[in-house]
């Protein structure tokens, strides 16, 4: 997809306004390209599968589980848009750069890239807990993999292009800290501070966002130790919402921030928890 101005033109909201016009009801991202990390299964899943709704190509990456990544691609696939798993281990950049060169071999373009592989530190029930291995992994997959894939694929967006989107997967322990893992919110945050880096380091022509979801309803949430009744009921009496986040929702806040109705949008943070770690202005 090409404006064919930069976002410095006088006149680039008129072109904006003309494509959206052009565009099929409900298909925001039609005819775009996009990778979602960690889209095997989960959260990038469900987030893979928003933006096929809406119209986009999507190149579902996976580290190693390849069935579930070639599934995924058949839903998209079924959808009436292009779909192919790719393989990197998102914490080796030789990885990620190969990865990238597959998608520009591929489509010769990407519109849009969500960064949301992570580590939730899930093992960890208390901020007792050390242990090196697991901060080595959450660092190592939240703040370096996320790196990676911004400086790669958005540097190729920057100059091959002069245009992209790219959507950051942080949490809403931003606001509140976790103590029960202290570097998953330091992993968090430091996601944080890559996107205002590269939307600063990109601009004007690559916009870089983030979203911070809290708890989802997912099987992973639903299998750890401490998700017992009693914490549930208690996340949900202290969210305004009244509710757990469910991913097939929270999705469409990634689908926001990739379209052109986020187009005065960078460098931003939406929290999407139901209002749980709302703050002031």
């Amino acid at each position: 997809m090409s404006w064919g101005k930069s976002p410095g033109s006088p006149d680039v909201q008129e072109e904006i306004d003309w494509k959206r016009k052009q565009t099929p009801p409900g298909k925001r991202l039609d005819g775009q390209y996009a990778l979602v990390t960690g889209a095997s299964r989960g959260f990038g899943r469900t987030i893979a599968l928003a933006l096929a709704e809406e119209g986009a190509h999507v190149a579902v990456n996976y580290n190693r589980s390849k069935n579930d990544a070639e599934e995924v691609v058949k839903e998209i696939q079924s959808k009436g848009v292009k779909a192919i798993a790719v393989q990197a281990d998102i914490r080796d950049r030789k990885q990620v750069i190969a990865m990238a060169d597959k998608v520009w071999s591929e489509w010769g373009r990407l519109d849009i890239l969500i960064n949301n592989a992570g580590e939730t530190a899930a093992s960890m029930q208390s901020w007792r807990d050390m242990d090196d291995e697991i901060i080595d992994e959450t660092l190592d997959l939240d703040v370096k993999g996320t790196l990676y894939c911004l400086h790669e694929f958005g540097m190729r967006m920057l100059d091959k292009q002069k245009e992209g989107t790219i959507v950051n997967v942080a949490s809403n322990v931003i606001v509140t800290g976790s103590p029960r893992s202290p570097v998953y919110a330091a992993a968090k945050y430091g996601i944080i501070g890559l996107t205002k880096s590269y939307a600063l380091a990109f601009a004007p022509y690559v916009r870089v966002n983030a979203m911070a979801p809290g708890y989802m309803d997912t099987p992973s949430l639903r299998s750890r130790k401490d998700w017992t009744d009693d914490r549930r009921q208690f996340m949900v009496s202290q969210t305004p919402l009244r509710s757990i986040g469910k991913p097939e929702n929270i999705a469409y806040t990634a689908v926001f921030l990739a379209s052109q109705d986020s187009f005065h949008m960078t460098g931003n943070t939406l929290l999407c928890d139901g209002g749980f770690g709302m703050v002031g202005a």
